[in-house]
């Protein structure tokens, strides 16, 4: 028993965008049974992690939705250690489900399309790719979330038909997957904040999601490996 207890446990706060929220509790889990480290997840868009990073909000890591922010965080000299833990998955979703559904032609037909916001969010970004690669972009017709999480809400809540959201929030539901070649790649990648250095439950949860053991759930949950 004393060999499987680490040198010292401590304790890291993961700032999580919103899309990755469910799998990053399972993954936070797993990790801490197997480490003895404690794992704290603050979900929210990318966007609003990063100006709370820059303005000095006290993450230990930040698993954010693209690589763009996570880069310009090392080149700001706030961030160090840098990886891409997964791939994301855009999907069509509706309130009325149906198998049988054409998500090109329930995009055209419908009265408002729910997204996340393209300035904060990178599902929003891709999502923005599809309606314009379709021709239907008109922001008059988009509802926008902050971040993925609030646009997947009013789906579900009935509030709007059906919009663009994440293949991770809809596990177990009928939707449909959007082919990864209407928008840019959703690359998603993370960071060791410079604040953390030194901190074993920052640094050895940042190296465990680029196992084996957490892409298998990675890709449980609809992510491609990266």
């Amino acid at each position: 028993m004393l060999c499987a207890l680490p040198l010292r446990a401590d304790e890291a706060l993961v700032a999580v965008s919103t899309n990755f929220q469910k799998p990053a509790k399972v993954l936070a889990k797993a990790f801490e049974d197997k480490s003895g480290h404690e794992i704290t997840l603050a979900s929210g868009s990318t966007g609003q992690h990063y100006a709370q990073i820059i303005h000095g909000a006290p993450y230990d890591v930040y698993l954010a939705a693209d690589t763009e922010r996570p880069a310009l965080l090392v080149a700001a000299g706030l961030a160090e250690t840098s990886v891409s833990y997964a791939m994301g998955r855009l999907v069509f979703y509706s309130s009325q489900p149906d198998p049988n559904l054409d998500w090109i032609e329930a995009l055209k037909s419908a009265d408002r399309i729910a997204i996340a916001n393209p300035d904060l969010a990178p599902y929003g970004r891709a999502a923005r790719d599809v309606l314009e690669g379709l021709g239907i972009w008109d922001e008059t017709r988009t509802v926008q979330g902050q971040n993925v999480g609030q646009a997947f809400a009013l789906i579900a809540s009935g509030n709007v038909e059906g919009g663009l959201v994440a293949a991770s929030q809809v596990q177990g539901r009928e939707a449909s997957l959007v082919p990864s070649k209407l928008h840019a790649p959703i690359r998603q990648g993370a960071v060791l904040l410079t604040r953390a250095k030194g901190n074993l439950a920052a640094e050895e949860f940042l190296a465990y999601l680029t196992s084996d053991a957490a892409l298998a759930v990675i890709e449980e949950f609809g992510y491609d490996r990266p």
